[in-house]
């Protein structure tokens, strides 16, 4: 979609040489849980919200069952948690043919919308970000078609069962006085309130008439997201936790654990998983395995190169699914970006992962939003207990 390799940061991360990510740019149900509600575009129960941009369409469709607590000594599903930076649509076909493979694989995933997504050129200068200019942004603006095909996108996906979080806004990042690293609380609620208002009031700033709305109440289907290039954090979550978020998936590198709660919001971060061929793990994903196959230009190295880099990310992926799978259970998360780095060989990786992981039994694709609802219904001893078992270690007591 953007090329984002000039804002990639570089640097040890989870292992030596491993990529720090540039969370960047840019469908879902329960495997093996079933889902029930509506068909999806029923709306007998829509009520417009404000300039009718969305509408309350009543409870999520296609979602999984009420989440059922693991009996003494049960051994606990294998979640895998598929999440899309940016999550816009540019015409290149990525948003519906993962909607599409999440169809058909029964996979739930999270979209997190960079709201600047949903705002055109014409009007940038309603965007206000932080110690930066008026209208600025670190990625561009989409066409008016590219709005719309994105805006029929996130309706279908959240109909489809999908969760649609956050990805802010201007995608600052680095170490300069603009970058969200260095944002307070209070500026990170300017940011989050301007994102709420783009999804929000989108008839109003592009002026379109001949879409549908939007059928959910952002204030409500907003419960987390992610940070560009995994920064400030730790100044986002006493806002995050002040708005009601009850995750956050911006912390810079995670082990293959089962995840805790930091400032009362669940932290999932992206993980370091074997990296075959190399010593050290790699961050789980996209960008950072492009940043190791392919230092020197991310998004555009050799093409002799992509058959062999395409297998190797796949094997990542489902090396770091076997290794929670066969031994902890911990849930594991992949980000990715609707992006043709390389060639597009990391959404060849990734659909190749989803297509060799439906059918293993207890796994189930969700969202984060689903994960936490799962999470939450779960007695915290054995939540604790299960936290206790490290990477790669076999759980012991249970079956």
């Amino acid at each position: 979609m953007r090329d984002f390799s000039r804002r990639g940061m570089l640097g040890l991360g989870v292992g030596a040489a491993a990529a720090m990510s540039v969370a960047g740019c840019s469908s879902s149900g329960s495997s093996g849980s079933g889902k029930g509600g509506a068909e999806p575009g029923q709306t007998a129960q829509a009520k417009p919200i404000g300039d009718g941009s969305t509408v309350y369409t009543g409870k999520q469709p296609n979602q999984p069952p009420k989440p059922e607590k693991l009996e003494p000594g049960q051994k606990p599903p294998q979640f895998v948690v598929f999440s899309w930076d940016g999550a816009g649509d540019v015409g290149d076909g990525q948003f519906p043919r993962f909607r599409k493979l999440a169809k058909e694989h029964n996979a739930s995933m999270t979209f997190f919308l960079s709201g600047l997504y949903l705002l055109p050129e014409s009007k940038k200068r309603l965007y206000r970000p932080p110690n930066n200019p008026v209208g600025a942004s670190d990625i561009g603006y989409l066409t008016d078609d590219h709005i719309k095909e994105t805006l029929k996108n996130l309706r279908a996906a959240w109909l489809e069962g999908h969760e649609i979080g956050t990805h802010f806004n201007g995608h600052f990042g680095g170490e300069a006085k603009g970058s969200v690293k260095w944002w307070t609380p209070a500026q990170w609620e300017s940011e989050i309130e301007q994102a709420v208002s783009f999804v929000t009031k989108w008839r109003t700033n592009t002026g379109f008439t001949d879409l549908e709305p939007l059928p959910f109440d952002y204030s409500k289907e907003l419960i987390g997201g992610r940070t560009p290039q995994l920064l400030g954090q730790e100044n986002l979550l006493p806002t995050a936790r002040k708005l009601g978020w009850r995750y956050d998936s911006s912390s810079p590198g995670g082990l293959q654990i089962w995840p805790a709660k930091k400032q009362g919001l669940w932290d999932f971060p992206l993980q370091g998983i074997p990296f075959p061929g190399h010593s050290f793990p790699v961050l789980s994903m996209d960008y950072n395995i492009a940043a190791n196959q392919s230092p020197s230009n991310i998004t555009k190295g050799p093409p002799a190169k992509y058959p062999e880099w395409r297998k190797q990310a796949t094997e990542a992926y489902i090396a770091g699914f076997k290794r929670a799978y066969e031994t902890n259970r911990a849930p594991l998360f992949i980000g990715n970006h609707f992006e043709q780095w390389n060639g597009g060989i990391y959404m060849d990786a990734v659909e190749e992962t989803i297509k060799r992981i439906a059918d293993e039994k207890d796994v189930r694709m969700v969202s984060f939003r689903q994960l936490c609802d799962w999470l939450d219904a779960q007695d915290p001893q054995v939540l604790a207990e299960l936290r206790g078992f490290g990477v790669g270690q076999q759980l012991t007591g249970r079956s």
